[in-house]
C-alpha cells in the first residue's frame, strides 16, 4: 500500500468507524471495567490514539507537540520499552481524563497525522508503522464490541446496545465431514498484503489424514452436552479445567440464562431465546475440548484448520484449535517496541483461527493467528470439530 491518498483514506475510515461503534453508549458506559480482561471503551479510544502519536507523530513529525504529557502513561498498554503505564486492572479507575477530553485527543492526533501524511515522503518504514497502527485499531474495534457486550451483559438491567448488530445468524448448509489427505503442506502468510509477524515465516508441515466438519457446533448440539451432564463428567475435562469449573461454578456458556426451563442468552439486542441452529459462542478452550471429547472427536490443529479452510465457510466465530501459540520456524521479533506486539505472548495460550461477527472489514485472512488463555470466553469463540 504505497499510495498516500489510499493510506489516508484507510486511516480516516478506520478512525471514524471506531467512533461510530461508541455512538450507542451512554456516557457512564465509557468508564466501566467489570473484570481485568475488559477495558473501558474510553480507554480503547485513547489507547488506539496513543499508538499513532507514540510510534509515528513523535518520531517522524518535526516539532510535534504531544496533546497531554500524562496521556502516554494513561494509554500505554503493555509496551515496557516506551515507559511506565497505568496497570491493566486500574483502567476502570480513570474517571479523568473525561470522555470529551479523550475525544479531543483523538481528533487532535487524527488531524495531526493526516496533515503530516499529506506532505510526508513515503517510506517502507512509515507505511509499515501506519498499516500496523490501522490494523491495531481494527483489533480494538473488535475488542470494543466484545467489551461493550460484557459491560452491558453484566449490568443487572441487561440493556440493549443496538438492534442492528447480527450476532447469531445460523449456518444454513448441511453438516458433512471434509476429507483432507495425508501430505506435506505449506503454512503461513505468502502474499504482499498486510500480515502480523506471527504469521511469518512460511514453512512446511506434515499432516496425517483427517476429517474436519463443514459446519460449526450449534447451540442445540451444546444443549445436548449440558443435558447429558457434560459439565459434571470429570473425565471429559483437563485437570486444570475441572478446577476452573469448580472454582468459577461454570455450568453453561457465557451469557446463557435458564428461565422457566428455556435457555436465553444476552445479545447486543438484549436478552433473547437461544436459537438452537445458530453457532455456539462465548465458550472457553476448556469447554471446547470437553465437548469434543464427549462427541468422540477432537479440535483441529491450527495447521489442519489453515489447510482445510478453503473447503468450508468461516468468519462467524473465532475457532479454538488444539495448537499452542508458538513461533513459526525462523521467527524473529522485530526490533524495538513493535517487537513487543506478538512475540512476548507466545506462552500458555491457545491459537484461534478464522474471524468473528465482530471482526471489522479488511481484517481477516486464513493465516491470521489469534490467541487467548484457555479459560477466556468473552470473545465470539466457537467450535469446529475434527477427527
Amino acid at each position: 500500500m504505497t499510495d498516500t491518498t489510499t493510506l489516508i483514506s484507510f486511516f480516516t475510515e478506520t478512525r471514524e468507524f471506531t467512533e461510530r461503534l461508541c455512538k450507542p453508549l451512554e456516557i457512564e458506559d465509557y468508564v466501566v471495567q467489570p473484570i481485568v480482561d475488559v477495558s473501558p471503551p474510553k480507554w480503547h479510544l485513547g489507547h488506539t490514539t496513543w499508538f499513532f502519536e507514540e510510534f509515528i507523530l513523535k518520531k517522524y513529525k518535526p516539532d510535534y507537540r504531544v496533546f497531554h504529557e500524562d496521556f502516554a502513561f494513561v494509554f500505554n498498554s503493555y509496551y515496557e520499552s516506551v515507559g511506565k503505564r497505568v496497570i491493566r486492572n486500574d483502567r476502570g479507575n480513570l474517571s479523568r481524563p473525561g470522555v470529551a477530553k479523550v475525544y479531543d485527543y483523538r481528533h487532535y492526533v487524527t488531524s495531526e497525522l493526516k496533515e503530516y501524511l499529506q506532505d510526508a515522503e513515503s517510506s517502507p518504514e512509515l507505511e509499515s508503522l501506519l498499516e500496523i497502527g490501522i490494523h491495531h485499531e481494527k483489533q480494538h474495534q473488535e475488542l470494543l464490541i466484545t467489551d461493550i457486550k460484557y459491560i452491558l451483559g453484566h449490568n443487572p438491567l441487561l440493556p440493549k446496545y443496538n438492534e442492528k448488530f447480527e450476532e447469531h445468524g445460523p449456518e444454513k448448509h448441511e453438516q458433512h465431514w471434509i476429507d483432507i489427505p495425508e501430505g506435506i503442506y505449506e503454512i503461513g502468510h505468502d502474499a504482499d498484503s498486510f500480515c502480523y509477524d506471527n504469521e511469518l515465516g512460511r514453512h512446511k508441515v506434515f499432516l496425517h489424514d483427517f476429517e474436519i466438519s463443514s459446519k460449526l457446533v450449534t447451540n442445540g448440539e451444546f444443549m445436548e452436552f449440558i443435558e447429558a451432564g457434560g459439565y459434571n463428567q470429570f473425565d471429559l475435562w483437563h485437570a486444570e479445567a475441572w478446577d476452573w469449573l469448580q472454582q468459577q461454578a461454570v455450568s453453561q456458556p457465557m451469557y446463557w440464562h435458564k428461565i422457566e426451563d428455556k435457555w436465553y442468552h444476552f445479545t447486543l439486542n438484549g436478552l433473547v431465546l437461544v436459537n438452537r441452529d445458530s453457532p455456539l459462542t462465548h465458550i472457553s478452550y476448556f469447554e471446547a475440548f470437553a465437548f469434543a471429547q464427549w462427541k468422540g472427536c477432537r479440535l483441529p490443529t491450527e495447521f489442519e484448520w489453515e489447510v482445510a479452510a478453503q473447503e468450508f465457510e468461516w468468519g462467524k466465530r473465532w475457532e479454538w484449535t488444539e495448537s499452542a501459540y508458538l513461533p513459526y520456524p525462523g521467527y524473529q521479533k522485530p526490533a524495538g517496541a513493535i517487537g513487543e506486539y506478538n512475540g512476548k505472548f507466545m506462552v500458555n495460550q491457545k491459537v484461534l483461527r478464522g474471524s468473528s461477527v465482530a471482526t471489522p472489514s479488511n481484517h481477516s485472512r486464513k493465516t491470521y493467528r489469534n490467541f487467548f488463555q484457555t479459560n477466556l470466553r468473552w470473545q465470539y469463540t466457537g467450535i469446529r470439530l475434527a477427527r
